[in-house]
């Protein structure tokens, strides 16, 4: 009989790893549904992460990049926009939650309408991380890293208090843009632009 851990109380503070032997992927969804309102990820190695919820500017931040990215894509009609709750099953075996992802239609067509109600078994073309107070700058580039090993095309790392994103791709060095008003996404989401203006404001 398979047995769910659950917390018996709310989680906050300083993310939480779990470590015990690496589960599989339907303990790992069995345990993510018995903890709802917590934001879990898992490392390749199997840790189970526990996020701390993002601050107020953080995901107001959030929600502008995501806001925009749905808008486009909804106009491009090449794929589908998505926010900080879903959740990837990478290559390596880990399942991330990025602030914000683009996944074409291509990509997605593979999987049945079962297979699409849970964690997505794939790499979105683009993804964004946003900073939130949290987060480790240097842990956060390390995790961009992994988005590219992983088959991510493009992915952006916003840092919205020193109004700086690192711009990351396939086989090229990361490219640093500080104090822009707007950032051109390009290969996968070519046609996109974010308008960095109210990332900058926060609250």
């Amino acid at each position: 009989m398979q047995q769910v851990v659950r917390f018996p109380e709310p989680i906050a503070g300083l993310a939480v790893r779990h470590v015990r032997e690496k589960w599989s992927d339907e303990d790992y969804w069995a345990f993510c549904m018995a903890n709802r309102d917590l934001r879990i990820e898992r490392t390749a190695e199997g840790e189970i992460v526990i996020i701390p919820p993002a601050g107020g500017e953080s995901d107001h931040r959030n929600t502008k990049v995501i806001s925009q990215l749905d808008r486009w894509a909804e106009t491009d009609g090449t794929g589908q926009a998505f926010g900080s709750s879903v959740q990837f099953f990478l290559p390596d075996g880990s399942g991330r939650s990025p602030d914000a992802a683009w996944v074409s239609n291509e990509s997605l067509s593979p999987l049945t309408k079962q297979q699409r109600k849970k964690f997505l078994r794939l790499s979105p073309e683009f993804v964004v991380e946003v900073l939130s107070p949290s987060d480790n700058l240097k842990e956060a580039k390390a995790k961009m890293e992994s988005w590219i090993a992983n088959g991510v095309q493009l992915a952006w790392l916003i840092d919205g208090d020193a109004e700086t994103v690192y711009v990351y791709r396939k086989g090229q060095p990361v490219r640093t843009r500080r104090h822009i008003r707007e950032l051109a996404g390009d290969g996968p989401v070519a046609g996109f632009s974010l308008n960095l203006v109210p990332i900058w404001a926060g609250l």
